[in-house]
């Protein structure tokens, strides 16, 4: 699954870390979906979305 996570984080001038903490997940977490290793749970996609006030469909494409 490709993603717009990286682009839509630097845009908004948050680090790897200041985003992990808002999710409540490791920065390990948040470099793996970025580079495409690792796609989120659902639940997982849905806060990123939420929390950068986007569909899932902005940040997720298949």
């Amino acid at each position: 699954m490709e993603n717009q996570l990286k682009a839509l984080r630097q845009a908004r001038g948050l680090t790897q870390q200041q985003l992990a903490e808002a999710l409540e997940v490791s920065r390990q977490t948040v470099i793996s979906i970025e580079s495409g290793r690792y796609d989120p749970s659902l639940p997982l996609a849905f806060r990123i979305a939420r929390f950068l006030g986007l569909k899932i469909e902005d940040i997720f494409t298949p």
